[in-house]
């Protein structure tokens, strides 16, 4: 899958779920939850433990599955991430080097900004799309509606504060998709023994983009 299909599918699909589970079986069964609810795109952090094995290991398992790695550092974990096939590389901060790193590769980068500058930096520099984290910590959907209005060129996927609230003002505010955490991967419920609870979430969420893209 290239580039393009890749960055189709995301927008398609608008909702990406952050994958940070303590360990590689627990973030395996969040997948198999949510891919069952009708999302298909999957980002697994480097913050859960063997994480670059746990790629590969996902993109095998799950052949349906667009899998990416996100909280990517630096280049090297670039590198790593995409050698065990990561589709797209997702960053909770902008490092120029990182996206150069992927661009190189062929491989859809999402750095992570949030001012104005940092935005326009990240796109400038071949992101093909910008994270804007922590979206919540200035004003949410309001904030990234402001961020719009002079880069309306540009596309933001917002993560923090995204949930069955807020996702469908972050999409009528401009979100190409949304980084979504806990509200969807609920790991509690999941260690529960409560695996549906995923599934409907994601359900849940796939509606509220396709309700707030009509509107």
């Amino acid at each position: 899958m290239d580039k393009k299909a890749v960055l189709e599918r995301i927008t398609g699909i608008g909702v990406i779920p952050v994958i940070r589970a303590q360990s590689p079986a627990e973030a395996a069964a969040a997948i198999a939850a949510i891919e069952a609810g009708g999302v298909s795109v999957f980002e697994i952090t480097m913050t859960v433990p063997g994480a670059v094995e746990l790629i590969r290991e996902v993109s095998g398992r799950f052949p349906d599955a667009m899998v990416g790695a996100g909280t990517v550092l630096d280049p090297a974990a670039a590198r790593a991430c995409i050698e065990a096939g990561a589709r797209f590389v997702i960053s909770p901060a902008l490092n120029l080097e990182t996206i150069r790193t992927c661009n190189e590769a062929g491989v859809a980068v999402m750095p992570g900004a949030l001012t104005p500058t940092e935005v326009l930096t990240a796109w400038n520099a071949g992101a093909d799309m910008v994270k804007v984290f922590p979206a919540n910590a200035l004003g949410g959907a309001s904030y990234l509606k402001s961020l719009k209005a002079p880069l309306p060129h540009i596309r933001l996927v917002p993560t923090g504060g995204v949930n069955l609230q807020t996702a469908k003002d972050f999409i009528r505010a401009g979100a190409e998709a949304l980084g979504v955490g806990a509200d969807l991967v609920d790991l509690a419920a999941l260690r529960r023994g409560e695996a549906p609870v995923l599934t409907a979430r994601a359900q849940q969420f796939l509606q509220l983009v396709k309700e707030a893209r009509a509107a």
